[in-house]
């Protein structure tokens, strides 16, 4: 038999689940992006280096999953890889008018309202919040598995929709 709390906590991480799921199809209908393609868009825009290297440290993904991403962001026409003459080896990416028309269009995600609502917490909030997930993936045997800061349910570096 389950008991009332057990029950309590799996319903409650199936919901972040669905919820996850459901921002990502949300997203993906309305850019046809993943969360991750997304955050590597962002990051292209912000002012700063826009190579894979920077964009790599900047979002906590290897260096292999940005090339991956800004592969698939190229096949689709959202950005686009440069040299510049002041540095021949170094690669850049930059964003396309197709990719600024996707970014504009994307809808807030669930780790945008995340990061909104949790920065607002108190500073106890905030590590209690962090302790009880630690805990939670230490639990689930997933405190061994490495994942970037971006909630994205699938394989990170996957193909997005279309």
């Amino acid at each position: 038999m389950i008991e009332p709390r057990t029950d309590a906590a799996l319903r409650a991480i199936r919901r972040v689940l669905r919820a996850s799921e459901m921002s990502e199809k949300q997203l993906a209908g309305a850019t046809g992006l993943t969360p991750s393609q997304l955050v590597v868009l962002q990051e292209v825009v912000r002012p700063g280096e826009s190579t894979a290297g920077a964009i790599s440290s900047a979002l906590q993904f290897s260096q292999a999953t940005v090339t991956n991403l800004v592969d698939r962001l190229v096949e689709r026409g959202f950005v686009v890889r440069e040299k510049r003459d002041q540095d021949r080896r170094q690669v850049w990416v930059a964003i396309t008018p197709a990719g600024k028309s996707a970014l504009s269009s994307a809808p807030d995600t669930m780790q945008d309202r995340f990061r909104n609502r949790f920065e607002e917490l108190s500073d106890w909030e905030q590590a209690m919040i962090v302790a009880m997930l630690e805990r939670l993936t230490s639990l689930l045997d997933a405190d061994k598995i490495d994942a970037a800061p971006v909630i994205d349910a699938g394989v990170i570096d996957r193909a997005g929709p279309g």
